[in-house]
């Protein structure tokens, strides 16, 4: 096995055992993650997927309620940091700052948000803040699409105390 293909395994195996710690996390720290029914989808260089079923999140005309859906992606982007704190080995605490959502249409079948990985850059920005100030902030994107369309924008202020 050529020694790229060797680190190409290894990073994937890692990334999938931190998913796996994620998802237990979300299912024991933060209940609503259960009553919801959500899942990690997938977690790769790319970014994280969390996936809900529309059945249980919907609400009176059938289509996902939009209480379900910020759930969602506010727990998405909650995640992708999580993720960043444990590949950096920093022990600290996430919060959503604040936020802003755009619903532009009706998400009528099971969704998953998908957070964007912001570039390296910010993560070293990040860390840096991390470990000199005790604190950092992040900027985090996730949408929710229906087919080819986006149906769900969002944006989201998170901040780590160490």
């Amino acid at each position: 096995m050529a020694p790229h293909q060797f680190l190409k395994d290894v990073l994937i195996t890692l990334m999938n055992e931190l998913a796996q710690a994620l998802q237990c996390t979300l299912t024991q720290d933060i209940p609503i993650t259960h009553h919801m029914g959500i899942t990690i989808e997938r977690y790769n260089a790319q970014g994280l997927i969390l996936k809900a079923p529309l059945i249980g999140n919907t609400n009176p005309k059938g289509t996902a309620f939009a209480g379900s859906i910020n759930a969602l992606v506010t727990l998405t982007g909650w995640g992708l940091i999580w993720l960043f704190l444990k590949e950096l080995n920093i022990a600290g605490d996430v919060v959503i700052q604040n936020s802003w959502i755009n619903y532009i249409h009706p998400v009528t079948d099971d969704f998953a948000a998908f957070c964007h990985r912001p570039g390296q850059d910010e993560i070293e920005k990040f860390e840096q803040g991390l470990r000199k100030k005790g604190k950092a902030r992040m900027e985090l994107s996730v949408e929710i699409r229906q087919g080819d369309e986006i149906a769900v924008e969002f944006k989201g202020r998170y901040v780590v105390h160490v």
